[in-house]
């Protein structure tokens, strides 16, 4: 539900990019207008969505067979951060 109006100011350039996309999708300004918003700033829960698929569906990664040794490469590549 929309509840909020909003007025904006384009120079040409941008409204005639803007618009074109629009005729080019059959939609409206204000829609291409809000998805790129969304793009560009999207909600917490969308980049935390976003996050989550990267790592699941990242290849999986070699790990010793001794726990000790995941711990000491963590803390290597840690101080290396510092």
């Amino acid at each position: 539900m929309m509840t909020r109006r909003l007025q904006i100011l384009l120079d040409e350039d941008r409204y005639q990019r803007v618009a074109a996309a629009a005729r080019a999708r059959r939609t409206s300004v204000a829609t291409v207008i809000r998805e790129a918003i969304d793009r560009g700033l999207p909600a917490d829960d969308d980049e935390r969505g976003t996050a989550l698929q990267r790592i699941l569906s990242a290849e999986p990664a070699p790990v010793p067979d001794d726990p000790a040794e995941l711990v000491a490469e963590l803390h290597e590549l840690r101080s290396r951060l510092r």
